[in-house]
């Protein structure tokens, strides 16, 4: 199979918009949750979300291009702009060997929301023409595809909170298999807003804390819930003899993937993680197992009962006890919320940067460790290590579990 390695990053989160300001401020454990700006939310029982803040769309796109698209759609054009120009990729690649992967767990659920109040309010001749395009989930990997002339594999796919994991991993099978040489990989999320707020906090998902420092309280004996956040996260994956061909920057390879299926329940996580352990034990497997040099895993860590114990244990399985109590683990949940379809590509950002600076990001909040929640998960403070493989856990309701593995690569 061939290798394939990271050579572009690009996101927006509730701790910054662009890269060296995300990296930063997580490092710093800076905290991007607080009161909900976007909606009157004082009838919510959510009332705190991780919400992007000072984002311009217009740095990105015309008025004309902003008035068809769907924040979610805007998002993902930001960070793809971002990590395309980080990798200098453009004019490097046949277009048709040029691909695109990208996840999305509610897509334009914003325009969905506005023209259906619209048709209410005002009958169906008010509904805009661009409403269906604006909708549809798989309409932002359209407009990345289009923008960058990527004319090789363009899918969406939607496996609730492991969608743009699952991206990136498809994005490395076609890469491995031959089927393209360069893939925009990641995913894009803007779904703050009153009814996904409402509806998961009426199935008792979300934290109903007002405190923004004690409401994304992963692997916490206090933790009640998740927060909600918006942004978009990218990676530009590439083969490696292309990468080494044209001079790219490369920040390590992507090295394994696991994808299984709890089969289970519509929300909750099986209790005996056997099939989350799959996921992560077969990316470690194709990374090659190491068993010397630190290992980092960024958790899907959501903060929620049931999550944070069967994901400890799902590790435990997936590694083995010893190298499991070994590895250096955080949620950056606790700084950025739970970003739905898109958390799995930021994370998986903030891995590929451990990896390359040797610095981990620490799980802010943790101040009261769950004894079921037994491994390190770097409380408080970021650490320096030197790690040589890099894990990114996604699990979605469905029973979805996604995991991927980046390795080390030196000059």
């Amino acid at each position: 199979m061939r290798k394939v390695v990271v050579t572009g990053l690009g996101g927006l989160t509730a701790i910054g918009n662009d890269i060296p300001t995300i990296w930063k401020n997580l490092l710093n454990g800076v905290n991007g949750i607080g009161l909900i700006t976007r909606f009157d939310c004082s009838n919510h029982k959510a009332k705190l979300a991780a919400e992007v803040k000072n984002f311009d769309p217009l740095a990105y796109m015309d008025k004309n291009e902003l008035r068809k698209t769907d924040l979610f759609t805007q998002y993902a054009i930001a960070a793809a702009n971002e990590a395309v120009t980080d990798s200098g990729i453009v004019g490097t690649v046949e277009s048709d060997r040029f691909g695109v992967y990208l996840g999305s767990g509610v897509g334009g659920i914003n325009a969905m929301a506005t023209e259906q109040m619209r048709i209410a309010e005002s009958g169906p001749r008010r509904v805009s023409a661009f409403f269906v395009p604006m909708m549809i989930s798989n309409i932002a990997a359209g407009h990345i595809a289009i923008r960058f002339g990527a004319k090789g594999p363009c899918l969406l796919i939607t496996t609730a909170c492991a969608s743009s994991t699952n991206a990136i991993g498809e994005g490395l099978r076609a890469i491995r298999h031959g089927y393209a040489d360069a893939c925009i990989v990641g995913g894009s999320e803007g779904a703050i807003m009153p009814v996904s707020i409402a509806g998961f906090a009426n199935m008792m998902a979300l934290s109903t804390s007002t405190d923004p420092d004690a409401a994304s309280l992963p692997f916490d004996k206090r933790r009640e819930g998740f927060v909600m956040g918006d942004g978009a996260g990218m990676l530009v994956i590439e083969e490696y003899q292309h990468a080494i061909d044209r001079g790219a920057k490369i920040y390590g390879f992507l090295s394994g993937y696991g994808s299984t299926c709890d089969a289970h329940h519509i929300t909750a996580p099986d209790s005996s993680a056997e099939s989350s352990a799959r996921a992560i034990s077969d990316a470690f497997r194709e990374a090659g197992s190491p068993q010397e040099g630190g290992i980092y895993i960024n958790a899907h860590g959501t903060g929620t009962q049931l999550n944070d114990v069967t994901e400890t244990l799902a590790i435990k399985k997936g590694l083995g006890e010893k190298l499991a109590y070994q590895a250096m683990i955080s949620s950056t949940k606790s700084m950025i919320g739970h970003m739905l379809g898109a958390a799995g590509a930021i994370e998986a950002v903030f891995a590929v940067l451990a990896l390359k600076h040797g610095k981990i990001p620490p799980t802010i909040g943790l101040k009261v460790p769950d004894p079921a929640c037994d491994l390190d998960y770097v409380p408080l403070k970021a650490r320096v290590s030197d790690i040589k493989t890099a894990l990114s856990v996604s699990l979605g309701f469905g029973g979805h579990n996604a995991c991927i593995a980046f390795s080390k690569y030196t000059d």
